[in-house]
């Protein structure tokens, strides 16, 4: 395939789940009011003010799954070990993982079945061959081999930390989807330079899903993808971020995605710590995630998330010039963002990241 068809077909891909996903999103929204699939603000963590439709995420996994095995059929992802069984796997999996999270938007499930099913989607792939085996010399040639079952313990935890990160940081209007299409362009930038087609053609697939889904979902938001959709996203972000060809780069599997989506993950990570250190179930919602901080500094949830949107796209930028071994210029980036995180981290009492929860009436 020459460079002009291969633009042709990478951009019709991106377009197809766009369109598809945009095109359905409406008719989500009225399933959503009749079923009753709908978001009530019943407590303070929640920061809307009327109920909304919950099952956005609907028409994102119609479009980006459409869109891939449009891709496939057309024979778009052939590739060097990239193989049917691969990408059936993951839409199999990603079939389940929706199914999964659209059961928990309508009866709440509990979290160790949740994890559990998780757990069981990220088998699915592992087994249908898509999976982390090796990683690669960051700073020179050559690769380390994983034993089988170091490599199918470090898969799941990758699939099920990224697939989970995407989920608890869709807490603003706009947050999640607007932070997948930024991670999702980045990695399919890194894998088209390096010529690995089938990733960024993924990769562009579930940028278009979550695009085509945000003009509906940015403030004021019209629905929200609800855990089906973020869990979707997320494990579609995880699985085709390791496709063999994406991960041969000269780096660490997993680094260029890791960087991406750095703020996420460090927002999950920092949640893990905070509840941990405070007595508290560690899957227990909370309302000290960073957009929270930011809403509480009085923002505004347009201006929070697209704060977030900017730490990330920093990320991101940073991510594509360090597979270009561009490292100066992707420390300096990433020192920026480490310091305005640091910043909004920051108690302005103790003049140190805040951990431990306070009395708000004590204080009153």
């Amino acid at each position: 395939m020459d460079e002009s068809n291969r633009m042709i077909c990478l951009i019709g891909i991106y377009l197809c789940a766009f369109v598809v996903t945009a095109a359905l999103t409406p008719a989500a929204i009225a399933l959503a009011k009749k079923t009753g699939a709908m978001d009530v603000p019943k407590d303070a963590r929640r920061i809307h003010t009327k109920p909304i439709p919950r099952i956005g995420g609907t028409a994102i996994f119609a479009g980006v799954t459409i869109a891939v095995a449009l891709a496939l059929f057309l024979g778009f992802l052939e590739g060097e070990n990239v193989t049917t069984s691969k990408i059936l796997g993951i839409l199999v999996g990603g079939v389940l993982i929706y199914i999964l999270g659209t059961i928990d938007d309508f009866k709440d499930l509990p979290a160790p079945v949740k994890l559990a099913g998780q757990i069981g989607c990220a088998m699915v792939v592992f087994f249908a061959g898509n999976r982390i085996d090796f990683i690669a010399n960051y700073f020179g040639e050559g690769t380390q081999q994983l034993a089988g079952v170091v490599g199918f313990i470090i898969t799941v935890i990758w699939i099920v930390a990224i697939t989970n990160t995407i989920n608890l940081v869709d807490g603003a209007d706009g947050l999640a989807a607007g932070i997948v299409a930024i991670a999702s362009l980045c990695i399919a930038y890194v894998a088209y330079i390096f010529g690995y087609y089938p990733g960024c053609i993924c990769m562009l697939a579930v940028a278009g899903g979550a695009l085509g889904f945000l003009p509906f979902n940015f403030y004021p938001a019209k629905t929200f993808m609800g855990d089906g959709g973020a869990l979707f996203l997320g494990f579609m972000i995880a699985n085709f971020s390791i496709l063999e060809p994406v991960k041969r780069a000269t780096m660490v599997a997993v680094l260029i995605p890791a960087l991406v989506l750095a703020l996420p993950i460090f927002d999950t990570l920092w949640a893990i710590i905070r509840r941990k250190i405070n007595g508290r179930p560690v899957m227990q919602a909370d309302s000290e995630h960073i957009h929270h901080r930011l809403l509480r500094a009085g923002m505004g949830q347009r201006r929070t998330v697209l704060c977030m949107y900017g730490v990330c796209g920093i990320m991101g930028t940073a991510a594509v010039l360090l597979s270009r071994e561009l490292y100066v210029e992707a420390t300096g980036l990433m020192a920026v963002a480490a310091m305005y995180v640091f910043i909004v981290m920051t108690d302005v009492h103790t003049k140190s990241p805040r951990i431990k929860e306070k009395n708000d009436k004590k204080n009153e």
